[in-house]
Parts: structure tokens; C-alpha cells; sequence
């Protein structure tokens, strides 16, 4: 509707902001995959063959993860975006205070999140496959304990989709969709 009103009025059309590549394949693909073996391991019975066949794919995703944070692209890579303590304390004042600045990669706190995240589904992953020996086999509190970490899980899915959702909004950029085509807005200033 606006370049329809820009047209009869004679306006110049507005430019799209520039882009850059950001997130490469491999960590897009990562990303969803998680995402599908996390909620399909929810929606399967557990127990079931697929439940645990999930289960071994989101701890083989989660390896891949860690040798691409080590040997990956720019913005994969852990020493592009984990912070120290320091750090994260001082993104998290600026951003309540409104001050904070939008990052082509993974802000500090985000940077939290998803070492939680990826330390979460492997700790669910490994519960699920202990129950599989022989020595763990039908112990109470080990399914207890999965099932926990099952649980806990999908409540920190659930503030990561919110915190996307948030940011998305605060900083007027699309994160959701960046993670499926991988381009972010150019940042205005220095590059990041």
C-alpha cells in the first residue's frame, strides 16, 4: 500500500537497506534440524524407536555444532560471539536501559542462551541413551531426570523464541528470518 501511495504521489520508492551473509548454511541447517528433533522427540511416545532415533540425531547435531563453533565461518565460530561474564553483564544493563547496540552475530546474552541450549539437549540426549544400557535400564530416577531435563528444555525453547521475537521487534529486523535465509541489515556504523 505504501509504494502505491508513493507512486501516485511522485515519491521516490524507498531503497531496501542493505544486507550481508551472516548465518551459513551449515548453521541454518543446524539450527532447524535441532529444532525438528526437539519437537518431534515431543511429539513421538517416548520409548519409541523415533523418539530415540531424535534423540541420538540432536546429540550428533549438537557434536557437529561444537567442531563448527571451533572450525566454521566468521559468525559460527565461538570466538565470534561467546563473551565473558563481564560482558554479558554489560549488554544486559545496556539493553534494559535501552542503550544497547544491534550485532550482526550473536549478542551476549544470546550467546547464553545457546551454549544453554546446546549443554541442555545434550544433557537430555545422553539421560535418554543411558536409559538404553543394560546398567540404567528401568531405573525410576534416571526417567525422572530425563523427563526433567525433557521438560526444562522446552521451557528454554520457549524464552529463545520469545527473546527472537523481542529482539526482532527492538532492533525492527526479522531474526526469525534471518536464521532461514541467513542475511541480516547491513550494520550502519563499523562492521561487527
Amino acid at each position: 500500500m505504501d509504494s502505491i501511495l508513493r507512486h501516485a504521489n511522485n515519491e521516490p520508492a524507498a531503497t531496501p537497506a542493505p544486507t550481508v551473509k551472516v548465518w551459513d548454511p551449515l548453521v541454518r541447517l543446524f539450527h532447524w534440524s535441532l529444532a525438528a528433533c526437539i519437537l518431534g522427540a515431543f511429539l513421538v511416545e517416548e520409548g519409541d524407536t523415533a523418539h530415540r532415533w531424535l534423540g541420538y540425531t540432536a546429540l550428533g547435531l549438537i557434536g557437529f555444532r561444537v567442531l563448527w563453533g571451533l572450525l566454521g565461518s566468521r559468525h559460527a565460530r565461538f570466538g565470534d560471539w561467546v563473551r565473558g561474564p563481564r560482558s554479558v553483564a554489560t549488554y544486559l544493563r545496556q539493553r534494559l536501559a535501552g542503550r544497547s547496540q544491534r550485532r550482526l552475530g550473536h549478542n551476549p546474552a544470546a550467546a547464553v542462551m545457546i551454549l544453554l541450549l546446546m549443554a541442555w539437549v545434550a544433557a537430555v540426549g545422553v539421560t535418554g541413551w543411558m536409559q538404553t544400557l543394560d546398567a540404567y535400564w528401568g531405573v525410576e530416577w534416571l526417567e525422572e531426570l530425563h523427563e526433567a531435563l525433557a521438560y526444562g528444555l522446552l521451557a528454554l525453547v520457549g524464552v529463545h523464541v520469545l527473546a527472537a521475537i523481542v529482539e526482532s521487534w527492538h532492533y525492527r529486523e526479522n531474526l526469525i528470518a534471518a536464521m532461514v535465509h541467513g542475511r541480516k541489515r547491513a550494520l550502519d556504523n563499523a562492521p561487527d
